[in-house]
């Protein structure tokens, strides 16, 4: 099988080398590199001409900026193939990540793996895709570019352009089109966290549109993700003040954590509008702390 890893280029140049080199050192001979040059204003376009001319299995798309979503997806509608992948720019993975998955992801359509120490995963097979968003709590780490996809996914699925935490909206697209989703503890993708980044600064406007990603995802709530829900659209009521879109709902406790029960408690004793107003008032007494 054939694999293709897009790889949206904007403004890192510092990274970039580093990126690049951790794809093409996996050991993975039918795999070809697009590079996304996002309209970068440094240095990166000639860097990505430059590895271009290096390695023939390296493509270059360069374009006008408009954003993470569409270069993701022009590198989609340039891929070739049967598998897709993505790596952010300022991110790399662990030597020989790729070539062990690549024979399990031909058993099923979504293969995931895992990052660092901020996600774990076991050896699991879901054929049931709405187990796999429960039981694994999927909807935390929809990451675009910690799993390794059936590029059929994307005839007709694209990421969002002008949205941010665009992979919410997209991972139960895709899920609702595949049959089986595998996680895995093999393989490692290195994340690295950046301040300035676009959901670290995440506003409250930001925040309302991850609150309508996942309350469009027709993807089943039991009462941990609800609890999940409703600190988003805490956040987002306190810097908005918009209307609360989060449905009513009755929260059983008893298989929650212990702090997350009695946030659920008072929850049902008060109503979330209220329980927004607690938790904004809170705010202004003590620094903010996720409670």
């Amino acid at each position: 099988m054939k694999l293709t890893v897009i790889i949206p280029v904007f403004r890192v140049e510092d990274t970039l080398d580093r990126c690049v080199e951790s794809v093409l050192s996996q050991n993975v001979d039918t795999m070809e590199v697009i590079l996304v040059d996002d309209g970068s204003p440094d240095n990166c376009p000639k860097m990505c001409d430059n590895w271009a001319g290096k390695d023939p299995r390296i493509r270059v798309i360069h374009k006008p900026n408009s954003g993470l979503s569409d270069a993701r997806n022009a590198g989609l509608d340039q891929a070739t193939g049967d598998l897709v992948t993505f790596v952010d720019s300022d991110d790399y993975l662990a030597p020989y990540t790729y070539e062990p998955l690549m024979a399990q992801a031909e058993a099923c359509d979504i293969l995931e793996f895992s990052v660092d120490d901020r996600l774990q995963l076991p050896e699991r097979c879901f054929d049931d895709v709405k187990q796999y968003w429960i039981e694994t709590r999927a909807y935390e780490h929809t990451f675009a570019w910690n799993k390794l996809y059936r590029r059929t996914l994307f005839d007709d699925v694209r990421y969002p352009v002008g949205k941010i935490f665009e992979d919410v909206y997209t991972l139960p697209l895709l899920l609702q089109k595949a049959q089986r989703v595998v996680t895995t503890a093999r393989g490692l993708y290195h994340y690295t966290y950046n301040s300035q980044g676009i959901t670290a600064t995440a506003d409250g406007k930001g925040l309302a549109m991850l609150l309508d990603a996942h309350l469009q995802s027709q993807m089943p709530v039991d009462d941990l993700y609800y609890m999940y829900l409703v600190n988003i659209q805490m956040d987002v009521w306190e810097r908005t003040g918009a209307p609360i879109l989060l449905p009513v709902r009755k929260v059983r406790t008893d298989s929650l954590p212990v702090k997350k029960k009695l946030k659920a408690i008072i929850l049902n004793t008060i109503g979330i509008k209220k329980l927004c107003i607690l938790n904004k008032l809170l705010h202004k007494v003590k620094k903010p702390n996720r409670w």
